[in-house]
């Protein structure tokens, strides 16, 4: 395996007005990332590195409940996707318990009420996270050379957006699966992990070790930009690898699109410049419930999955 780390850019950059050489220069090595693999790091975002520690912590202790308390959480029925705790089954390539939450307010969320400060904590990781996802949509709207605000205004319904909470069970051997590869079906996704290591990208065939940087937050590129972009901007494939005796935990922001949402690429990208599409166009619901059978109802062969690829116009 390479022993190469992905990007870290400075997004305080991007907070002030006007134009300057190491803004350009950010400007360039997001592109780069995002045209080739879709990974990069974020740091001085503006979210306390107190807070993330003491978020993890809360959630390390959610995690090492029994499971006849985390259980009292679990999801109620109509979600999108299963809001409260989750826990993988036996037979799933995953291995891992998550809690995930939709926007604070919303009438699916199911929160842990232990330990204490839980609820408040997730809600304000939600928030946090939320503002840093505009930042970085806005930064990405750039690189993309998009008229601005286009990616904000294309679907600024947000009731869709969601977050988990992420514990991987230590492993009893190395290089054992938390999260097998694959890439994130919405727009953007924030990271936030802790010291254990073990989330992976792929580069030139090769997976690449996401060094867990204190304080950072790493941005990982979805489906939906890589189609609105006709393939400029690469959806990021990683995976999460667990570490022999070692737990890990983590949060992952979602920023996403309504299910009703119309997606195929952009005229910017295609017809604007004389290239062919190299998608057909799609509803997100569509393609979240093709996702979602991967997880139910897997099938017998890996490659047999439904990615992105599925809409690809050959």
């Amino acid at each position: 395996m390479a022993n190469t780390g992905i990007p870290t850019v400075d997004v305080s950059l991007f907070l002030s007005e006007g134009e300057n050489e190491a803004k350009k220069q950010a400007l360039q090595t997001i592109t780069e990332a995002c045209s080739s693999y879709g990974f990069f790091q974020i740091v001085n975002h503006g979210i306390p590195v107190e807070f993330l520690k003491e978020a993890l912590q809360l959630s390390k202790t959610f995690f090492h409940y029994p499971d006849e308390i985390k259980l009292q959480y679990s999801s109620k029925p109509g979600a999108p996707l299963l809001a409260g705790f989750n826990k993988q089954k036996t037979n799933c390539v995953d291995k891992n318990e998550y809690v995930l939450i939709f926007p604070p307010g919303s009438k699916f969320n199911i929160y842990p009420q232990e330990p204490p400060q839980f609820k408040e904590t997730l809600e304000e990781m939600f928030l946090k996270l939320n503002d840093v996802s505009l930042v970085v949509e806005s930064i990405l709207n750039e690189c993309l050379g998009l008229p601005p605000g286009f990616l904000k205004q294309f679907n600024n319904d947000r009731s869709w957006d969601f977050m988990t909470n992420l514990y991987y069970f230590p492993a009893a051997d190395v290089g054992e699966n938390g999260l097998i590869h694959h890439e994130d079906a919405n727009c953007i996704t924030l990271v936030i992990q802790d010291d254990a290591g073990g989330l992976q990208v792929q580069k030139d065939s090769e997976w690449i070790p996401v060094t867990p940087v204190e304080g950072a937050i790493v941005v990982n590129v979805g489906d939906m930009i890589q189609v609105l972009s006709n393939k400029k901007f690469k959806s990021a494939t990683h995976r999460v690898v667990r570490q022999k005796g070692k737990e890990r935990y983590s949060f992952a922001f979602f920023r996403s699109l309504h299910g009703d949402k119309w997606v195929e690429p952009l005229p910017e990208f295609t017809k604007e410049i004389g290239e062919k599409p190299k998608y057909r166009g799609f509803e997100f619901n569509e393609y979240l419930a093709l996702r979602l059978k991967n997880k139910t109802h897997p099938p017998s062969r890996v490659e047999d999955e439904i990615s992105i690829k599925h809409y690809e116009i050959n």
